[in-house]
């Protein structure tokens, strides 16, 4: 078996000042503008479709932007430990710069930022997330995210349920009068392209993707059945294993978390995309390649099919055996002939330095078990 136990555009051309608000007249009016060279169309079109502004609107707000930053950056020193934060109104034409010492006040205006007064500095606020980032991870597990929020003066903690965030409070020995807490049904997690080949992790272990695959609106990947068992839960990509067949067998499948996509593609030579078109299997003596997470992308010729290995945990029947090396942590790799996949890795002898032989499990056995889709291009 080869898995593997592992510790774990340039500048905006300024169009406006930032020295006042808006009047409504102005908001209602917009001086008619071009975009400047500088901001590339792609930015003013993706703007225009996710923010509802139009072109001008568009040059306006960057223009803001670039110039409420610089302002917030000259503030922050200025103002020294008493700089609150800062932050723009949703049309960012007016920045507004927290301190706490009221006497700041002129400074901020003559900057042309809108001075607000509040309780905690920012390196009071910061000093709250540090405890929370370091409190036991029981209790960080419980809620779902935390973070600065200058406009409020606070740190917000959020969680499935109030009780959790509050947990974490507790646990982090933070002042509750310091902190805000609410439920909330927001549940991050990473989003990751899912191609073979790509390292993914069941606690400290580390094994490969085989191939990405679909079972009808659910997205997930084959891999090594000794990887993981039913139930067992992955990261990166995040995920859970449905079904795992070891030994006898040596495949599984994961289901992949919400937002992790799964592509036709095959981590090649130097990172090149290799696109899967199919998994007609390849005869004996054609060239196969594999990719895993330890060796990358390396190559060598179907020997014999319907091999049987004998493992430290049992008996594995129906592999194919290559001349292609691997190392621990390719488990569950991709091996590839042509455009057609083939299997995944699941062991072998040797190394990929003196050379060696790899043994994968075909792939069109586990997706027929389980009414998986091969995704190809």
């Amino acid at each position: 078996m080869l898995s593997k136990r592992c510790a774990l555009a340039g500048g905006i051309i300024l169009a406006v000042s930032l020295a006042t608000p808006l009047s409504p007249a102005a908001a209602a009016e917009p001086a008619p503008q071009s975009a400047s060279p500088s901001v590339p169309p792609a930015v003013i079109d993706a703007m225009e479709r996710d923010l509802g502004l139009t072109e001008a609107q568009v040059v306006t707000r960057l223009a803001n932007e670039e110039r409420a930053a610089a302002t917030e950056s000259a503030l922050s020193g200025q103002l020294g430990g008493s700089y609150g934060g800062a932050w723009l109104n949703a049309d960012a034409s007016r920045l507004n710069v927290a301190t706490t010492d009221a006497s700041a006040a002129p400074a901020i205006e003559a900057r042309g930022a809108q001075p607000v007064v509040v309780q905690r500095s920012l390196a009071d606020l910061d000093a709250i997330m540090k405890k929370l980032d370091k409190a036991p991870n029981r209790a960080r597990a419980g809620a779902s995210l935390w973070y600065v929020d200058v406009a409020a003066n606070t740190v917000s903690v959020q969680a499935p349920t109030v009780e959790a965030a509050e947990a974490l409070v507790a646990a982090a020995g933070v002042d509750r009068s310091q902190v805000s807490v609410a439920a909330t049904a927001e549940r991050p997690t990473t989003f990751i392209n899912i191609i073979g080949g790509s390292a993914y992790y069941i606690g400290s272990s580390r094994c490969s993707v085989g191939f990405a695959v679909t079972r009808g609106t659910t997205q997930g990947f084959v891999t090594a059945g000794h990887c993981g068992r039913a139930g067992s839960r992955t990261s990166n990509p995040s995920g859970t294993f449905q079904g795992s067949s070891f030994p006898g067998n040596d495949y599984a499948w994961v289901a992949a978390d919400a937002g992790n996509t799964a592509t036709p593609y095959v981590r090649g030579s130097g990172g090149a995309m290799v696109t899967v078109r199919g998994s007609t299997q390849a005869s004996v003596g054609a060239s196969i390649c594999r990719s895993g997470s330890t060796t990358g992308w390396r190559c060598g010729v179907i020997q014999q099919h319907n091999a049987t290995v004998r493992y430290a945990q049992g008996t594995v029947t129906g592999l194919t055996r290559t001349s292609a090396c691997a190392e621990p942590g390719d488990s569950g790799g991709s091996f590839i002939s042509g455009s057609q996949a083939q299997g995944t890795t699941s062991g072998g002898s040797g190394n990929c330095t003196t050379g060696g032989t790899t043994y994968h499990q075909p792939v069109n056995e586990p997706l027929s078990v389980y009414g998986l889709t091969l995704r190809t291009g």
